[in-house]
């Protein structure tokens, strides 16, 4: 109808709630569990490793 009825996306809107006729976006899950994981570890970027110096001992 218009702006006062609660039962349509217009007046959802108007009041600002939600409901069936105007249903909030759902997350998705991105594929399996291992790809998620591939991703991750891909995105993240691998740490350095600084070298360690062996002293020799005096004798």
């Amino acid at each position: 109808m218009g702006k006062g009825d609660r039962k349509t996306a217009k007046g959802k809107r108007y009041n600002s709630s939600y409901g069936n006729a105007r249903p909030q976006a759902t997350k998705k899950a991105a594929g399996t569990a291992t790809a998620a994981v591939k991703k991750a570890v891909k995105a993240a970027p691998a740490a350095k490793k600084t070298a360690v110096k062996k002293v020799a001992a005096k004798a």
